[in-house]
């Protein structure tokens, strides 16, 4: 089976955004995702790649940039859809949020939308896509030559429970606190073809593996594979799939900086005739539930000796790793709010924060809301934000 990779000539990148839309007086979901649309025929209508889609419930949309040289391109091109949306929404007294879960509602009470993919998915997961009700951050890179991409995604799997720690923000399932930071990266991860990828070592046993899943009914083409990290051959990237929904446009720079700058570095080294990591499966999986239940406070696995760290320690000496690189690329400013998240508190940790102030879920809603309408996060002093999925050292 030949899977043709479309290589990209650069680090280019493309963003996808999953959001809610949370009605402004009872903070519940509310199911406009098609009336959005068909009021917004320009970006909704758009060839095959229109800028906003639906998802898979009605009370969720998603919205796409086109391919940007730049992660200030990548927000601007959002902020701009984003812009327009409200413009729609306000007059209806709806909303938009972003975060993994939606702290209050149930999955039960959702209209799925309308589609034969969405109606298929359904009857094949069952149970397991009725309660997607969920949202994530896809992040693009564009890799420069086929026979990379499969050693990037594999290098790039020692980061998932980076990726993960600093954009938890889904504490909460069905109106309860989970004691997890992601309940997404669970609920989500319950589908059969989801969660690590696996360690293949070049793009022929790519192949291989994919021709196997569709010689078995497992999948039924490509697009079924939802791995946390998998090369996208059509549009020649590494897509990151590993992001919970992040609630504002500041941290989604953030998220695709640390993107474009691993994957420019994992290049170049490749160019240079370097090795890049490749830590094998069972490390990969247990570093990401650690990140799962504890966010920010987890120690990962460092080597195949069970040598751990805490990850704070990591992902501090890994901005610095990547400082000359994002400064190459022009998104520096973006990479510096790894540092700020550490220091003042991942979106899980500051949702948290308002129940442990005297707040409610209403409250923790009313914060997501103004947190993406403002674009950037809102801080809590971090000894008010350590609740019950927080590590005890």
């Amino acid at each position: 089976m030949g899977i043709a990779f479309t290589s990209s000539e650069r680090a280019t990148l493309g963003v996808e955004w999953e959001l809610q839309l949370v009605d402004r007086r009872s903070r519940h979901l509310r199911q406009e995702a098609q009336k959005l649309l068909s009021e917004l025929p320009e970006l909704s209508s758009e060839g095959t790649a229109p800028p906003l889609r639906h998802e898979l419930m009605q009370s969720q949309v998603e919205v796409v940039t086109g391919i940007c040289e730049t992660v200030e391109e990548a927000r601007s091109d959002l902020g701009r859809n984003i812009d327009r949306m409200r413009e729609v929404l306000a007059p209806w007294g709806t909303t938009l949020t972003c975060s993994g879960t939606h702290p209050i509602d149930d999955w039960r009470d959702q209209e799925l939308s309308p589609g034969k993919r969405y109606g298929e998915l359904v009857e094949q997961m069952q149970w397991l896509a009725r309660r997607i009700l969920t949202c994530g951050v896809h992040v693009h890179v564009g890799v420069r030559g086929q026979e990379k991409a499969m050693p990037i995604v594999n290098a790039l799997a020692k980061y998932l429970p980076h990726f993960l720690a600093l954009s938890a923000s889904s504490p909460f399932w069905g109106g309860h606190d989970t004691g997890l930071a992601s309940a997404r990266s669970v609920v989500f991860g319950a589908l059969p073809t989801s969660g690590p990828p696996p360690n293949l070592p070049h793009w022929a046993a790519f192949e291989e593996y994919l021709e196997t899943l569709l010689r078995a009914g497992t999948i039924a083409s490509i697009k079924e594979v939802w791995w946390d990290i998998r090369p996208h051959p059509d549009f020649g990237t590494i897509e990151i799939r590993m992001f919970d929904g992040i609630p504002t446009l500041r941290e989604v720079g953030m998220a695709a900086a640390l993107s474009q700058s691993l994957v420019e570095m994992f290049d170049r080294q490749l160019d240079r005739g370097y090795g890049l990591p490749s830590p094998p499966s069972w490390l990969v999986k247990d570093n990401k539930w650690r990140a799962t239940r504890y966010g920010l406070d987890a120690r990962v696995i460092t080597d195949s000796h069970g040598t751990t760290v805490p990850i704070r320690d990591d992902l501090y000496e890994l901005v610095r790793e990547l400082k000359p690189v994002a400064t190459r690329l022009g998104c520096a400013e973006d990479l510096d709010l790894v540092s700020e998240i550490l220091d003042k508190g991942a979106s899980y940790e500051r949702q948290r924060a308002v129940i442990a102030e005297g707040g409610s879920l209403d409250d923790v809603v009313d914060m997501l809301a103004a947190e993406l309408h403002g674009g950037g996060p809102t801080f809590a002093e971090v000894g008010a934000i350590r609740g019950p999925g927080a590590r005890k050292t």
